[in-house]
């Protein structure tokens, strides 16, 4: 048996721990902590950032081949084109430049791109470069007003909006309206197409150098083609009128039946 000692001991024991501020015995021995086994952490779990759905990459060349193949005439061309979102040449002209002459013209000329007079009028060829255009079909008998096909010419471009400071169009913005000058082209069904400049030969036949590629008969857009300097390259180069008008007088053979 416990003696009164042990007792009055103990109990003094057990008055110190409840000042020290022990207020629950949860063990009969002590616990060693140094033997207990760390608890393991929880892993950290981290969300992935939640991100918008990518948009799809719109096929602008697609689009506008879908376009202009259901387009069934020039009109509802011209309409294709002007619902055209793509280019953003668009969105800094004044407005679209799409044709200009008698479709039922044997010749269609297609330039390069409208420049500030274009953009202005809304019309292809009206400024300078416009001007001696119209000399140069003058002095083979041909003109852009006239009402018989014989001496009919129709006229567009292969960009209907004007680029920035009249810089030249880049491959993309090319690449991009092709097809609608593929169905202008298929449309109008021409007797003989000219490519004036190196951007219309650009697109038409997939090669540039006008010097080498003017007064020679070839193929684009399915129809024969005859490139030629670009007026507005005559205009800075007036040496170079003598092979602009060796190539009218090419021209004007071709569709007399002489060659």
């Amino acid at each position: 048996m416990e003696s009164a000692s042990d007792y009055h001991h103990a109990k003094a024991l057990l008055d110190w721990q409840i000042e020290l501020g022990a207020t629950e015995a949860i063990g009969d021995l002590p616990v060693n902590r140094y033997e207990v086994p760390e608890k393991a952490e929880k892993p950290v779990v981290t969300q992935a950032p939640v991100t918008a759905p990518k948009a799809a990459k719109v096929d602008a060349v697609a689009d506008a081949r879908a376009l202009a193949q259901a387009a069934g005439d020039l009109e509802a061309l011209r309409a294709a084109m002007a619902a055209f979102e793509h280019c953003e040449l668009k969105r800094g002209a004044r407005n679209l430049v799409f044709a200009d002459g008698n479709p039922a013209a044997r010749v269609m000329i297609i330039g390069e791109a409208p420049g500030r007079d274009e953009d202005r009028e809304g019309r292809p060829f009206v400024g300078r470069a416009g001007q001696l255009l119209d000399k140069m079909l003058a002095a083979i008998d041909m003109d852009r007003k006239a009402e018989d096909a014989e001496r009919a010419v129709y006229i567009t471009n292969v960009l209907p909006w004007r680029p920035p400071q009249n810089r030249d169009p880049k491959p993309e913005e090319i690449a991009m309206l092709l097809p609608f000058v593929e169905r202008h082209v298929a449309l109008v069904k021409p007797q003989v197409v000219v490519l004036m400049g190196n951007i219309s030969c650009q697109a038409g036949l997939g090669r540039r150098g006008i010097t080498k590629l003017r007064g020679t008969w070839t193929e684009a857009y399915g129809t024969p083609c005859l490139p030629m300097f670009h007026p507005a390259y005559l205009l800075r180069s007036p040496g170079a009128k003598r092979e602009a008008w060796a190539d009218l007088l090419e021209l004007q053979a071709r569709l007399r039946g002489a060659t």
